[in-house]
């Protein structure tokens, strides 16, 4: 009989990997800052969609914290998620994470000053490294023993 092994031991939900659930929610929530980033320089200063931003970044960066520290743990439990393009897609993930972190706090400012310029440069910079970092990410191979 041939014998199953685990060759990734990822933390799972009903041998689904945790990390891997979790990955498109800040992907969402970065893409999504930069829509309404983009709708509120078109809609004329309509402070919703600032709102939106900064709500979508709050979601993308709660979700994304809880993501990187299980990243972090199954990064360091299992060595099939070091080879490869494992390392880039840590290195991607984390890096749109700092820089939605500062783009957070340029969101936090009023108005105008919160999207144009900077911000909207950050929400570009981070959809753009989130989006990497998703295409990068290769699922982890959960085996169970029968």
């Amino acid at each position: 009989m041939a014998e199953t092994v685990a060759r990734a031991r990822a933390i799972t939900i009903a041998r689904h990997p945790l990390y891997s659930l979790l990955l498109p929610v800040p992907i969402v929530c970065f893409v999504g800052v930069l829509l309404t980033d983009i709708a509120y320089l078109n809609s004329g200063g309509n402070l919703i969609w600032l709102d939106f931003s900064s709500w979508l970044l709050l979601a993308g960066l709660v979700f994304g914290a809880i993501a990187a520290l299980i990243l972090l743990i199954d990064f360091g439990r299992s060595p099939a998620m070091r080879v490869g393009a494992g390392w880039a897609h840590m290195l991607f993930f984390y890096a749109a994470l700092l820089i939605g972190l500062l783009s957070m706090f340029v969101h936090s400012r009023d108005g105008w000053t919160a999207v144009a310029g900077m911000g909207l440069v950050l929400s570009i910079i981070a959809a753009v490294l989130i989006l990497i970092a998703g295409w990068l990410h290769r699922p982890a191979i959960v085996e169970v023993a029968r």
